[in-house]
């Protein structure tokens, strides 16, 4: 059974990371990618170690499942194989700055009036309006206008540069997903294309959730180590006898009292519970000296039957070897072209009728350029 999205036609014109990765996810639930790509403008992707048979891992990794057109859309005659192509296609999906696209003689506008049915998705680090459309930014920056950072890390060390790019992601690629899709059932509807612009930087405004709303209705700034969830309670990270660590998530009482009972901690049960700072402060240092007395091995065989949100903290390798990872398919063998295999991250949402698939990892620079 071909996936969800197997009638619909992409042409992405994004590098980097959050414009591949959300085409590389509409590739993964059946779309037909086709990623537009200049040959003299080097997609850094391509080049970012470690690399396999030359090419970086990130790059067959986000760029999986889509066709390669090598086209430098500055050259003459370039805009118009655009526009023959744009005719038979959905989805124009791109990650210039504003206006850009327009230069190229290849914008919205200019699109909408030959596929009135096309859906344009626009995606940059603050969006196609403001005083900031045209300024440059980086996950870090779009993290930190958007009040992210504010509340997040330890009060002496201040916001974490994170390992995870949550703006560039969890904003710019996954909003784009569901924008687009939106979109595609207003055009089901009502058979009307439209413009979707998507700002990283209002993303990760948005992702704010619960913090938001407290600041903005509730007038209450949450600050790092202010909250139940950030810092403020037990609620937080362990380091073992042997520098790992653990994470304890155990904040209702069915969870802090099985937690308290595993660690031998049976007295500590109603400061869990409190929420005056100095029983937090009192439970925390019983958490952490009792922690750094074994192991993380040893704490995981200690949790292995006993339901407290007690987890392992694990590297990457660690967590793709774990049943839970192993039982959802969450690591996957994609077909690197040349008859072996490449194991990559999976695709996290699973449908019942229409699976998705990798059919192929990210592929040459120009590689069905005989195809147009």
């Amino acid at each position: 059974m071909p996936g969800p999205l197997s009638n619909l036609k992409v042409l992405d014109f994004s590098t980097l990371l959050p414009g591949p990765y959300a085409t590389m996810l509409l590739a993964d639930m059946g779309a037909d990618v086709l990623r537009v790509e200049a040959p003299g403008r080097l997609d850094l992707t391509r080049v970012m170690p470690p690399l396999e048979d030359g090419v970086s891992t990130s790059h067959t990794f986000l760029n999986r499942g889509k066709r390669s057109l090598g086209l430098d859309l500055k050259q003459e005659g370039s805009a118009d194989l655009v526009k023959q192509l744009v005719a038979e296609y959905d989805v124009v999906v791109e990650q210039f700055r504003p206006g850009v696209m327009d230069r190229l003689g290849i914008g919205y506008e200019t699109l909408k009036a030959i596929n009135p049915h096309l859906i344009y998705c626009a995606i940059t680090g603050y969006g196609q309006t403001g005083p900031y459309k045209d300024r440059a930014g980086h996950d870090i920056n779009y993290l930190s206008l958007a009040g992210v950072s504010s509340h997040c890390g330890r009060q002496e060390s201040g916001p974490p540069p994170m390992g995870v790019q949550i703006a560039d992601v969890a904003g710019g690629s996954h909003h784009a997903v569901m924008g687009i899709l939106a979109a595609v059932i207003h055009r089901q509807q009502t058979g009307e294309g439209q413009f979707v612009d998507i700002s990283m930087t209002d993303a990760a405004f948005a992702l704010n959730t619960m913090a938001g709303a407290a600041a903005l209705a509730g007038g209450q700034e949450q600050k790092p180590e202010g909250s139940m969830l950030n810092g403020g309670t037990f609620y937080d990270y362990y380091q073992t006898s042997d520098a790992r660590w653990l994470s304890v998530g155990s904040l209702e009482p069915q969870f802090s009292g099985r937690l308290c009972d595993a660690l031998g901690i049976p007295d500590m049960k109603s400061f869990a519970l409190s929420q005056n700072p100095e029983d937090q402060r009192a439970i925390r240092e019983a958490l952490k000296a009792t922690i750094a007395r074994k192991t993380l091995a040893e704490w995981q065989d200690v949790f292995a039957d006993v339901d407290a949100c007690v987890e392992p903290v694990l590297s990457i390798s660690e967590a793709a070897q774990h049943p839970q990872m192993k039982a959802r398919d969450m690591v996957i063998d994609v077909p690197n072209g040349n008859g072996g295999t490449q194991k990559q991250i999976g695709h996290p949402i699973k449908f019942s009728v229409t699976p998705c698939e990798s059919r192929y990892i990210g592929r040459a620079l120009g590689a069905d350029n005989g195809d147009f």
